[in-house]
């Protein structure tokens, strides 16, 4: 008996633990700043690619847990459920992403600036940059000049 209440508070335990980790990093990344301005409510239809990885602000990363998509229109992000708490799915249009590609060593990546305000980073790699701009059309944001 006392061995399976313990089993449970150690599973609502971890749960709870869950949350507010989950929580805590999607203000750390700066996704929790995005929500306001660019939450999506609508389903996306354009192209989407799932498990994807991206590293956002202050070296938090998405490992394989992202759903990307681009469309003429703009960029669309969400997080594959049960991390989608405190994550709810962005749309972020074109004209409000600046993007600039970035070298450490020898690795390369594309780092798209999402929104005008305070830009939050989406660095990911070359190969998910080629999907999304093929998806974008004409509409993929010019490089930055630094």
């Amino acid at each position: 008996m006392v061995n399976t209440h313990l089993f449970v508070f150690a599973i609502l335990t971890f749960i709870v633990a869950s949350w507010i980790s989950i929580t805590y990093i999607s203000h750390v990344s700066g996704w929790a700043s995005l929500v306001e301005p660019y939450r999506s409510t609508d389903p996306f239809s354009g192209s989407q690619w799932k498990f994807e990885s991206a590293q956002m602000r202050y070296l938090t990363r998405y490992n394989h847990c992202l759903i990307v998509g681009a469309d003429p229109r703009g960029l669309y992000l969400s997080v594959m459920w049960p991390l989608r708490i405190a994550h709810p799915p962005l749309f972020i249009p074109w004209r409000e992403i600046s993007r600039s590609a970035k070298k450490i060593l020898w690795i390369e990546y594309i780092e798209l600036r999402l929104g005008l305000e305070s830009p939050v980073p989406f660095r990911i790699r070359s190969g998910l940059a080629q999907k999304l701009k093929t998806a974008s059309g004409t509409s993929w944001p010019l490089e930055a000049i630094a």
